[in-house]
């Protein structure tokens, strides 16, 4: 079999995207194969590409895209999380399935539909600009039927509290495209855009101990990949400010999913992100971000904010994802899909994906 690595802007590492069809669909022997594949890449010096895409074209008539996430999971090879999505993952699976001749030849205005196997999502992406190895993107999370804020939110609640060291901190537990927790990053002492940009290891350790409460409080495994954390600043007019924790290190940016999670949070009565965007001026429905990595902006359909209300849609603009190449994967040799089971080429060496520039 023949895998595929595409990069996002904005990600912490490449999406190795993979056709399904040969695999196993259980998750058990999924696992199992998936872990022989980690360890080759392990092995041949790829080791950080800890991102996943399962692809085949959809045979549901309102898709055109059947996708599926898997987290690799750091250590020897064999833990990987199955849960939630990834959004920068996606537009790189749209990148491969087009050069797989499996979507119409993308060009401005065009659309493809994804069906997000994990969680149900439906996500339309709408292309901006095409380049030969380069594509830009509007991604669009849809409700087919209008959701209930209130559903959205991991413990029915607006905000509550969790431990951090002597004290209780405020949180907020949402779901959009993954979970996040989201705190304000004054809660955690950090005082000016500076400071929660900085590489300081006491806040990376407070989000990690906030995130391991949130899961203790949810009933998840310590050892899976979720909930996601992130603190929220408010430090210039109009706008808010994040700072993520991707596995295992700061996410460079804020994730694609994270951003539209961020989006629909801030549209939620009572909420932290709610709190500090209006307390930054932010217009109803239209949320400007920073991040370490450089800025960007999420749009959210909403009929109101009390719990009662629902969102249609929330769209992030301007994602950017670069095709690196192709690999023969040794272990799924025997998995080919008429397809060359010789190595294509691979435009990028292991060495130039281990750390991709957030600013390309």
């Amino acid at each position: 079999m023949i895998g595929h690595l595409a990069y996002a802007e904005g990600s912490p590492c490449p999406t190795l995207v993979l056709d399904s069809r040969p695999l196993p669909q259980s998750e058990d022997l999924l696992r199992d194969k998936l872990a022989e594949a980690r360890r080759w890449m392990i092995a041949s010096g790829a080791e950080s590409v800890l991102k996943i895409a399962l692809i085949a074209p959809s045979a549901h008539p309102l898709f055109d895209l059947d996708y599926r996430f898997v987290q690799a999971l750091p250590g020897a090879g064999d833990g990987f999380e199955f849960r939630g999505s990834c959004g920068h993952s996606i537009l790189s699976s749209i990148m491969v399935a087009s050069r797989q001749g499996w979507l119409y030849r993308p060009s401005p205005g065009n659309r493809v539909r994804v069906n997000v196997l994990n969680n149900g999502d439906h996500v339309v992406a709408e292309v901006d600009e095409v380049n030969r190895t380069s594509s830009g993107f509007t991604v669009h999370f849809v409700y087919p039927e209008p959701k209930r804020l209130g559903e959205l939110l991991l413990l029915g609640v607006s905000t509550t509290e969790l431990a951090l060291a002597n004290t209780r901190v405020p949180v907020s537990m949402v779901s959009m495209g993954n979970p996040y927790v989201f705190v304000s990053a004054a809660s955690l002492g950090v005082a000016t855009q500076e400071e929660l940009f900085a590489d300081d290891p006491q806040l990376f350790a407070r989000l990690v101990t906030l995130r391991a409460a949130a899961t203790e409080a949810l009933g998840w495994p310590a050892s899976g990949a979720f909930p996601k954390v992130a603190a929220i600043g408010q430090y210039r007019p109009g706008r808010l400010a994040a700072r993520a924790i991707s596995v295992p290190h700061w996410h460079p940016t804020l994730a694609l999913t994270g951003t539209t999670c961020l989006g629909v949070a801030a549209a939620i009565e009572d909420t932290i992100p709610y709190t500090l965007a209006r307390q930054a001026g932010c217009p109803r429905g239209a949320i400007a971000v920073d991040t370490a990595g450089g800025a960007t902006a999420v749009s959210v359909a909403t009929s109101g904010t009390s719990l009662g209300d629902t969102v249609s849609w929330v769209s992030v603009d301007r994602k950017f994802v670069r095709y690196l190449g192709s690999l023969d994967i040794a272990p799924f040799r025997h998995l080919a899909l008429k397809e060359a089971t010789a190595c294509l080429p691979l435009s990028a060496s292991y060495a130039s994906i281990s750390r991709p520039s957030t600013n390309s």
